[in-house]
């Protein structure tokens, strides 16, 4: 998906082009939320309206009113605060409901949590095959919600940088934070576990990341957006490589504590793991780092080790079987389930406590995107839609064997993996290109 032009003009762009995505998206969370969260799809409306919207700047309210002007134009019946709603969806649902329970002395969903999904790692210098920087990320997620996480926006603002990442239809940023931009920050994260705390009169997560994302041209920059007005939504662990300098940076962004730490050789790996003792304390619900049943700590140890038996010859192609790797660390045995780094939660007859994951859940690692400093400087990645291992995921049988999720059957779908594919800004279809 090509957008360019003025924020409104790229609004208009996106909601007229993709409003039956964006309309099948909100279904979604429509579906979704009151089971989980036990709040239906109006609370994050009139949350949209009046915890984000005042604190976002012109420039994304006016393209946020283009979606919803887009949309409007190609026959939806979608506004501007449903358009807002799904862009804030994981910071309301995840760290604003919470704060708002205990405000309210409500007893807290066990899904209204920071859950700690995906798995990343970046490097550079001698942990790498050419001394470049390598990246990597799979988006964890439910499955009704992945199979549909499968955009790839080129975008060239009228103001800031000519920006590559993935994303889903009708939010503005990557939202699970894949991306490049023309100065050469190669850019993902994982969220961190646990999180406590929101700030009601921050800025929304959804404008920072994606202000950073158009706007930074170094590490530091990177930082300084996200920093300010933080918000605590969204919390996550940013890896953020410089391709001109192979410089890499490690940021861990909560409410009240941001760490950043920088190296110009070696790595970091990144599995929703918090790291920084001071964040572990004052951010987080006494995240419990010596739990190696847990999904996080698991696939912590797994990561270092993987990263560690191939140091010095780190590629591309290492990148894409990290994340399809399928190895337990804590059963010490092959086995695709919530702790392997290609995550597979419908397997797990245990669930995971710490999420509120419930057993055999239809979610787990739904997308793949691997990128090198090569790639990084034509605006390009590799990524794959679907389980980055490739296997399939079917709806029938799964709901035959766990009729519990009955619920979703109006959202699920089949999620059949992609073959890894690389994208590029300015590429055009081949129907496109043959001028057809």
């Amino acid at each position: 998906m090509h957008l360019q032009g003025a924020p409104a003009q790229i609004g208009f762009q996106h909601g007229y082009l993709l409003a039956l995505e964006i309309e099948d998206i909100v279904h979604v969370y429509q579906v979704e939320l009151p089971h989980d969260v036990k709040r239906d799809w109006s609370f994050f409306r009139d949350a949209g309206r009046t915890i984000l919207w005042p604190h976002l700047e012109p420039e994304y309210q006016q393209e946020l009113q283009g979606i919803a002007d887009g949309l409007h134009a190609n026959g939806s019946t979608l506004d501007l605060w449903d358009v807002v709603a799904l862009n804030g969806e994981i910071e309301l649902s995840e760290y604003y409901l919470p704060t708002l329970n205990a405000k309210q002395n409500q007893p807290n969903p066990q899904q209204a949590v920071a859950p700690g999904k995906c798995s990343a790692f970046i490097a550079t210098g001698s942990a790498t095959k050419d001394s470049q920087i390598v990246i990597a990320h799979s988006n964890w997620s439910s499955y009704a919600e992945g199979e549909r996480w499968n955009m790839v926006f080129d975008i060239v603002p009228a103001s800031g940088q000519h920006f590559l990442m993935d994303g889903l239809p009708g939010v503005i940023t990557s939202q699970d934070d894949f991306g490049v931009n023309a100065s050469g920050l190669m850019i993902t994260e994982t969220t961190l576990p646990g999180i406590k705390g929101f700030d009601v009169n921050g800025i929304p997560e959804f404008e920072r990341s994606r202000k950073a994302m158009q706007y930074a041209t170094s590490i530091d920059e990177y930082a300084a957006i996200m920093r300010k007005g933080n918000n605590g939504g969204y919390a996550n662990s940013w890896l953020i490589g410089d391709r001109k300098t192979r410089e890499i940076g490690y940021l861990e962004l909560a409410l009240k504590h941001t760490p950043l730490t920088r190296k110009r050789d070696g790595y970091f790996v990144s599995s929703n793991f918090a790291a920084d003792p001071d964040l572990i304390r004052d951010d987080t619900k006494a995240f419990d780092a010596t739990n190696m049943e847990s999904s996080m700590n698991a696939r912590h140890l797994r990561a270092e080790q993987f990263v560690r038996q191939h140091y010095g010859k780190l590629d591309t192609a290492l990148a894409e079987a990290y994340l399809s790797d399928h190895y337990d660390s804590y059963e010490s045995r092959i086995d695709a389930g919530k702790r392997s780094l290609c995550g597979h939660e419908d397997t797990s007859p245990v669930g995971e406590k710490v999420w509120g994951d419930p057993p055999f859940a239809p979610s787990g690692a739904v997308t793949g995107k691997v990128m090198d400093s090569n790639l990084a400087a034509h605006l390009s990645f590799i990524g794959r839609s679907g389980h980055p291992c490739g296997e399939d995921f079917k709806v029938a049988a799964f709901l035959k064997a766990h009729p519990e999720f009955n619920y979703q059957q109006s959202i699920l779908n089949d999620m059949i993996a992609g073959p890894w594919t690389t994208f590029s800004a300015n590429q055009k279809s081949p129907s496109t290109a043959a001028g057809n």
